[in-house]
């Protein structure tokens, strides 16, 4: 059962995706929050897999509640999706550094929300290859965008490592990965997941940040 948790001020909204999540049988909504004070503090109570949290809401924002989710090591297990009005912008960015592991805009259709949400409960990022052109292009391109210094030690990943997360910053999938490398899938995820580790990344959406802030990955002609 993939268990959720829905923060968001506008109560309408809520209720809309509540009624839409309550219909499946593999997902349960255990709460919901109109701040981000209150749906960190639900979080720590419900420990849910998945965590939609609006951008901007009074108190706390979805951004400082992302940060503090994702710096908590009892919260290690909740996968923070960012919902947005507007798409790609710089609030998703900030986001996404602060350790979501992706986003979805409020105007999704149903089936591609419900599917975003089992997406996310596996642990796969919610980026796909456009969207990381887009991330790329948009941010990490522009100056002063994410300077050096982020502490990122590449010299602890094996050449393999690293290719994978090349790999990874390109918006592939595992199976891409495994084609690309000529390995298995279950050997690709193990190198991401080796990489994740050694890099302290919390998932595949801030692996791709960091790659790209590291310098491992050049932004080329998008």
């Amino acid at each position: 059962m993939i268990r959720v948790l829905l923060v968001d001020d506008q109560p309408l909204l809520r209720s809309a995706f509540r009624a839409l999540l309550d219909l499946e049988d593999d997902i349960e909504v255990v709460a919901e929050a109109a701040d981000g004070e209150e749906g960190v503090a639900l979080a720590r109570q419900h420990l849910p897999d998945i965590a939609l949290i609006d951008i901007q809401m009074p108190v706390v924002d979805g951004i400082e509640a992302t940060r503090r989710i994702a710096a908590d090591p009892a919260l290690a297990g909740v996968h923070v999706v960012i919902l947005t009005n507007y798409g790609l912008d710089a609030y998703v960015f900030d986001a996404l550094r602060a350790g979501a592991a992706g986003f979805l805009v409020k105007d999704i259709l149903p089936e591609d929300f419900l599917h975003a949400v089992r997406v996310a409960a596996r642990g796969d990022a919610l980026l796909a290859p456009s969207i990381t052109r887009k991330l790329i292009d948009r941010y990490v391109t522009r100056p002063p965008a994410i300077a050096n210094g982020t502490g990122v030690r590449l010299d602890e990943l094996t050449n393999r490592e690293r290719e994978a997360v090349t790999l990874v910053a390109q918006g592939m999938s595992n199976d891409q990965i495994a084609d690309r490398m000529v390995i298995t899938p279950m050997t690709a995820k193990t190198h991401i997941n080796r990489a994740m580790t050694k890099l302290h990344a919390r998932d595949r959406a801030q692996l791709v940040v960091l790659a790209y802030e590291s310098g491992l990955v050049a932004p080329r002609g998008l």
